[in-house]
């Protein structure tokens, strides 16, 4: 392998795969990243047996090849060389030289045979979706998964493909987060996969504001293939969890008896301010409505409270429900609308976040004190 490169098409591509190798590792053959030349692309790759990252960027081929190389090392030389070109060049023994003005480097590298294969999908099973799209789904729901291992369904999102629409659920069992978006996708990708958070964060962190998403799905892995407006592509394969997930439409409540605008910048800042008085043992605040005000207070015995008042539009009976402020606020961070709705039916029953849009958020409430 022999081509040159820029500095920034370099770094570009291993800022995109870099995060999913780990530095401990049984096969040593992970902690590099595959470089593949051919046709004026660079090809890298990394992976961690579960996911998988891979991305092309522009380059002068001189002689195409493959070889490894430990991706912290590469990506270390590459920050610390001047801007310009960057020679590399890989003899038969996988040693990589890399130059560039005055400075030279020759990395110890692995085979590309011991490198992992990629999986092949079928066509047929394809989604596709626009970046954006999928980015504020994600960025709506992932903050709802579960970190608990013993229950390893939640560990993740949960992707379900209905009739031309994606929707994406995600729940730790004391709240849940629903979003939803029309899809192009054909007869038989009608289905349901979890996908697992490390996927989820390492996909958000890879989507763009413009492009396309092309999804496809396997047996027990999908792909997520992110084109850019200059057709560029970006791959990220994950496996997938299996078991049965939840039926989470039973835990979304039926009619509300009110349901109450806010103004989500003012009750965000409210929340955050009253959280300051919690505490592990006290961590809760208590949202009394009557009419057009909203009273927001936490009271810890060993710190003290705290109160806030929201001048609101409400006709409704006075009502009193609380809730674990990061419950409430985790949505409100998440979303960019002005104007939310919380739909309550008493103090005991789940209160419904909801905007102008295709997103509902389910939490359970907290015992008032």
């Amino acid at each position: 392998m022999n081509l040159s490169i820029a500095k920034d098409q370099l770094l570009a591509g291993l800022q995109a795969v870099q995060n999913i190798v780990s530095t401990r590792t049984t096969l040593p053959v992970l902690s590099n990243v595959l470089l593949r030349a051919e046709q004026d692309r660079l090809a890298l790759t990394a992976t961690d047996l579960d996911v998988t990252i891979s991305c092309s960027v522009a380059a002068n081929v001189k002689r195409p090849g493959t070889t490894t190389i430990p991706v912290k090392k590469l990506v270390s030389i590459t920050r610390e060389l001047g801007s310009g070109e960057i020679e590399m060049e890989s003899d038969d023994k996988n040693v990589t030289s890399v130059r560039s003005g005055s400075s030279h480097f020759r990395v110890r590298g692995l085979g590309a045979e011991e490198f992992p294969t990629l999986p092949k999908f079928q066509d047929d099973r394809k989604v596709e979706i626009p970046q954006e799209k999928l980015r504020t789904m994600l960025k709506r729901t992932s903050f709802a998964t579960s970190s608990d291992e013993s229950r390893y369904v939640l560990n993740g999102i949960f992707f379900s493909l209905r009739e031309q629409k994606l929707s994406l659920i995600a729940t730790d069992g004391r709240r849940l987060a629903m979003a939803e978006e029309e899809a192009d996708a054909g007869e038989r990708s009608q289905g349901d996969f979890i996908v697992p958070s490390k996927a989820v964060n390492e996909l958000t962190r890879l989507l763009q504001e413009k492009g396309q998403t092309r999804i496809l799905i396997g047996e027990n892995q999908a792909s997520f293939n992110l084109i850019d407006e200059q057709g560029n592509a970006t791959t990220l394969i994950t496996k997938l969890i299996e078991g049965n997930y939840p039926n989470y439409r039973q835990v979304i409540p039926g009619e509300p008896k009110e349901r109450v605008s806010l103004s989500r910048e003012d009750l965000l800042h409210a929340l955050r301010r009253a959280e300051i008085m919690t505490s592990e043992k006290q961590n809760s605040v208590k949202l009394a409505f009557t009419k057009n005000n909203l009273a927001i207070s936490a009271n810890a015995p060993d710190l003290g409270e705290a109160q806030e008042s929201l001048a609101i539009n409400y006709k409704g009976a006075d009502l009193a429900v609380a809730f674990n402020p990061g419950y409430l606020i985790d949505p409100l961070n998440a979303l960019s609308n002005d104007e939310v709705f919380l739909e309550l039916i008493d103090e005991l029953s789940p209160g419904v976040l909801k905007i102008n849009g295709p997103f509902l958020y389910v939490v359970m409430p907290m015992r008032l004190t």
